[in-house]
């Protein structure tokens, strides 16, 4: 009973939170909550390889953004009622876009995945990020679907029998899909799948000497992740209602793994946490000062140098000295 404690507060704030910015009078505090869910859930599908299998992977973003990207594509080819390459017809139903987003995403970390991971360390590492930055690049040529400005998202996708054009209404869509992804995820990370991660991560040469076939895991993981991060992009472009090649860019995928270090390398609530502490501290100091990145960039490391373990590890300690 003591580990649904979490969950359910966790649940239970984010669906209050569109009252709770009514009552107070900020709007601006439901924006950031969905902000938090779409980028949890970004950040958690990164923890997947990150955190229980040891990849640190420079390019996450790129998946983000591909995501984004489906979402906003499929849009603009309904609106012009011109089929995409001529033979798919766009679509502007949530229940289409959100799996082809995660259906393409998923293949673009499959293509990079196959190449990438037959290298290590800090080639690893680079070679995530070349692919990245040529996605970005891409995206930025791209003229067709208004290149460096992106795609503009008149309305939101629609859901039958719901009004999306009512931000509250899409807010607790985003709550809803954020909410089954975790269930989903939780079930990945604690099964024989999640244990093998966890081994590769620990001692890879053991695993394959066991007979694992660990590069076959290591691109189900990365192949699972880039689906994850395909859907919270998606999700993003329909709160946004806009979507550009800066939700892509390298910057964006320091910035996911920040929240998972942020939140506690991995753990399963530690991106959550990660995300939230993230957006937040960036919501208020930049209110603060302008130079709210540097103050932002000392607290980080604060955090990093003096909390083993991140938010979660704290949690854990303050739970052992109660105990």
């Amino acid at each position: 009973m003591r580990k649904l404690i979490l969950p359910v507060l966790l649940i239970a704030i984010f669906a209050l939170m569109p009252l709770i910015a009514e009552l107070v009078g900020k709007n601006a505090l439901m924006t950031l909550s969905a902000r938090i869910l779409m980028y949890a859930m970004a950040a958690a599908s990164l923890n997947l390889i990150l955190g229980y299998g040891g990849m640190v992977s420079f390019g996450h973003a790129a998946y983000f953004g591909v995501g984004a990207y489906v979402v906003g594509i499929l849009y603009s080819h309904w609106m012009s009622e011109v089929p995409v390459f001529g033979l798919f017809p766009g679509s502007n139903q949530l229940l289409v876009t959100l799996p082809i987003a995660m259906i393409v995403s998923g293949l673009a970390a499959l293509l990079i995945g196959a190449l990438s991971l037959r290298t290590g360390g800090v080639q690893f590492i680079m070679i995530t990020l070349a692919f990245a930055q040529m996605i970005f690049f891409l995206f930025v040529s791209l003229t067709a679907y208004g290149g460096e400005d992106g795609i503009i998202i008149r309305r939101a996708n629609e859901v039958p029998g719901l009004n999306m054009r009512d931000k509250t209404t899409v807010y607790y869509v985003i709550l809803v899909v954020a909410v089954l992804y975790f269930a989903w995820m939780w079930r990945v990370v604690n099964s024989s799948f999640g244990q093998v991660l966890k081994g590769i991560r620990q001692n890879e040469r053991r695993m394959e000497a066991m007979g694992v076939a660990t590069y076959r895991y290591k691109l189900y993981a990365f192949v699972l992740a880039g689906t994850g991060a395909g859907l919270a992009g998606a999700l993003m472009a329909n709160f946004l209602r806009f979507t550009s090649p800066d939700m892509m860019h390298w910057t964006k995928s320091g910035e996911m793994i920040i929240m998972v270090i942020l939140g506690g390398l991995g753990t399963f609530f530690g991106p959550i946490l990660g995300a939230a502490a993230f957006l937040i501290l960036e919501f208020y100091l930049a209110d603060w000062t302008e130079h709210w990145q540097l103050a932002l960039g000392l607290i980080l490391l604060v955090v990093v140098l003096f909390t083993k373990g991140g938010i979660m590890g704290v949690i854990a300690r303050l739970k052992g000295g109660r105990e």
